[in-house]
């Protein structure tokens, strides 16, 4: 009973575009008609049996005339030849020569009720699969699971649901809405649907739509705190600032507790031009992130940001340091609190320390303009 374990390059495998695999000859070779039993991960913690199939053909292949051969390694999911041959020197950790020998397998997968052993539920495997790889970031490839899934059963609301979510996030908002209305047309009373349409329709840049299908979830359900979130957010876009405001405060008090809710309070004063206030709202985000990775250097910048607008240079400078070192620590680009920095540091007359800062900005980003002007201002000052 061969036995095949596939890994996460093989996507296309459950989507049913992939029919072939490449593995070093085995002592007893495969033929047309044998059996095999394909895994996921098979060592691993995720292993999980995909498939039965039956090889449909087999050739031979020396790894001299494969290991150059982009074209086979496209097809057995890398992105070329060196891909390839770097996995293989991981799989098989003897040495491989240019004599050894390889097999191409085409196969066709057999339907379950065609298997011999242990029979699975495809499409609870597909949707598991899915999940793991939307909740690691590997968006593409979860969307060509949920994909996969649905053909099982076209109208799961679940796999719609979570297939819209996967293209929200590759960008793909009119497909997304497809799903979502799909998915609403079997479930017209699903609160989150709803939302999840609203914040596609906000992200294609159509707010007024995405209002009336945030409307559609607030008649379902007014207290759900996700739907208000993001009525506030489509509010603000809209430039209905004050309702956004109400929303954001009938939000603290189902729960005072959340600090992106606060966050988005400050924001919004900010954006209302009332620093004081969204102070205040920050310094209570910052206070309820009691893990301190969960504190982030854009909330540290927005701080900074109502700081400098009071005339808070100091502590608006202790802030953007904040900002500066979390980023570093996260590996993420400082130059943007680095540059708010620079501007604090000249209204304080530091020109020398502010021309430095806006010099580190530049050594990231020497397109920066807004650093090459200011950098340049500062010179005049010195």
């Amino acid at each position: 009973m061969p036995i095949i374990s596939f890994g996460s390059q093989d996507i296309d495998l459950i989507t049913g575009k992939k029919t072939m695999t490449i593995r070093k000859l085995w002592k007893n070779p495969l033929k047309v008609g044998d059996r095999l039993h394909c895994y996921w991960n098979l060592v691993s913690k995720e292993k999980k049996k995909i498939f039965e199939a039956k090889v449909t053909d087999v050739q031979l292949i020396s790894f001299k005339d494969l290991k150059n051969n982009d074209k086979l390694a496209k097809e057995e999911g890398y992105e070329n030849s060196q891909d390839m041959i770097r996995e293989f020197k991981k799989m098989y950790i003897n040495n491989i020569d240019d004599e050894d020998m390889f097999q191409i397998i085409h196969f066709e997968k057999l339907d379950i009720d065609e298997w011999e052993g242990e029979h699975i539920d495809e499409k609870a495997m597909v949707t598991q699969r899915a999940d793991i790889l939307f909740d690691s970031g590997k968006y593409d490839k979860s969307a060509m699971c949920y994909t996969a899934a649905l053909k099982f059963d076209p109208n799961d609301i679940y796999l719609l649901n979570k297939k819209g979510d996967n293209l929200t996030r590759l960008g793909k908002f009119e497909e997304a809405i497809e799903c979502y209305d799909k998915a609403l047309e079997i479930d017209p009373d699903n609160e989150y649907i709803w939302n999840n349409k609203a914040i596609a329709l906000l992200n294609f840049g159509d707010s007024e739509k995405a209002l009336d299908a945030n409307d559609k979830a607030m008649d379902l359900n007014s207290k759900n705190s996700v739907v208000l979130y993001w009525r506030g957010f489509i509010l603000e876009v809209l430039g209905k600032f004050e309702e956004a405001l109400d929303i954001y405060d009938d939000l603290l008090k189902i729960d005072n507790k959340n600090p992106e809710v606060w966050n988005a309070r400050g924001n919004l004063l900010s954006e209302m031009e009332m620093p004081e206030e969204a102070l205040d709202s920050y310094d209570k985000a910052l206070e309820l992130c009691f893990d301190e990775e969960d504190i982030d250097a854009e909330a540290q910048n927005r701080k900074g940001n109502a700081l400098l607008d009071l005339g808070r240079f100091d502590e608006a400078l202790d802030s953007y340091d904040m900002a500066i070192e979390i980023a570093k620590n996260n590996s993420q680009d400082p130059s943007y609190f680095i540059l708010n920095k620079g501007v604090v540091l000249m209204e304080l007359n530091r020109f020398q320390e502010a021309t430095e800062a806006f010099t580190q900005v530049l050594a990231i980003n020497p397109n920066n303009d807004d650093a090459k002007v200011l950098r340049d201002e500062c010179l005049e000052n010195l």
